[in-house]
């Protein structure tokens, strides 16, 4: 299973991991940490140091109740951090995290190359679109409603068939523009309860029905520190026995703050895999 980032093919057979960069001042774990171009480039080294394949740049918030963020102010905070990233490390493979689809444009004009949208093209009627312009791979989440109203949209009759559901029809439609590269993303925390949090993970083998990549975001959320009694600085625990659920699941991308600890997790996870594969083999 590959998919195609500006020519570069990414075999996500070996699980990936991106690696996080709020540039917002209020996102819910590191909002306002990087506000200058030294803290920002050192952490983009970082994360590609430690393993990162992937670079997720996000200038608007989408934690629950976030507060409205215009589009030219995304613009504004997003595209020199597009640029200033890509003049030190021209290989990165940069993802926006954006739902309007002019941000989408002008980012992948400056050279991102995916796209990560929220809504899975429900709040821009364009923006599907525009993905299918560039050909870049197109992460797809569910949710419900908008940052600032999701949680107001918890009800569900059976919320497994209803994503399910949800991701083959926006699957039918991208698939109608000509996306060739779909990522589909449960979208944890988003128009869910920490119960149901939970309950889409138990049941996440479900999701490789639809026989694409799926990206598993949990890192720090708060179905974690909730659920402990913590705090989003206290959740790391947590988000790495999360991310190893996700990868027996049949994550193929674990989007984090820490991507040292979900490298690991990677790695341990391979290794266990190729030891239960050799002692599973049938002699001739």
């Amino acid at each position: 299973m590959t998919i195609n980032c500006r020519g570069k093919l990414i075999d996500l057979s070996l699980p990936k991991v991106m690696g996080i960069l709020n540039v917002t001042p209020d996102s819910f774990f590191d909002g306002g940490t990087y506000n200058n171009e030294k803290a920002i480039l050192q952490r983009v080294e970082s994360m590609l140091a430690v393993g990162a394949t992937f670079i997720d740049i996000g200038a608007y918030s989408s934690k629950p109740k976030a507060d409205f963020v215009s589009e030219e102010a995304e613009i504004e905070r997003l595209l020199p951090i597009v640029k200033l990233v890509l003049q030190h490390f021209p290989e990165a493979l940069l993802s926006v995290d954006t739902f309007r689809a002019a941000v989408a444009q002008q980012a992948l004009d400056y050279g991102a190359c995916m796209i990560n949208d929220i809504s899975a093209g429900h709040l821009d009627d364009t923006m599907l679109s525009t993905v299918a312009a560039y050909q870049v791979p197109y992460i797809m989440m569910h949710m419900r409603g908008t940052p600032q109203t999701m949680q107001q949209f918890t009800t569900y009759d059976d919320i497994l068939k209803e994503m399910l559901f949800y991701f083959s029809e926006r699957i039918a439609t991208a698939r109608r523009f000509g996306i060739n590269d779909l990522i589909i993303d449960p979208g944890f925390g988003f128009a869910k309860t920490t119960a149901q949090n939970f309950e889409v993970m138990h049941n996440l083998e479900l999701f490789q029905n639809l026989h694409l990549p799926m990206l598993v975001g949990v890192s720090r959320k708060s179905m974690i520190y909730k659920t402990l009694h913590g705090t989003p600085d206290s959740a790391l625990n947590g988000t790495t026995f999360l991310n190893a659920v996700a990868l027996q699941k049949g994550a193929q991308i674990l989007r984090v703050h820490d991507v040292k600890e979900a490298v690991e997790c990677v790695t341990l996870f391979q290794e266990l895999s190729r030891n239960f594969e050799a002692q599973t083999e049938i002699p001739n």
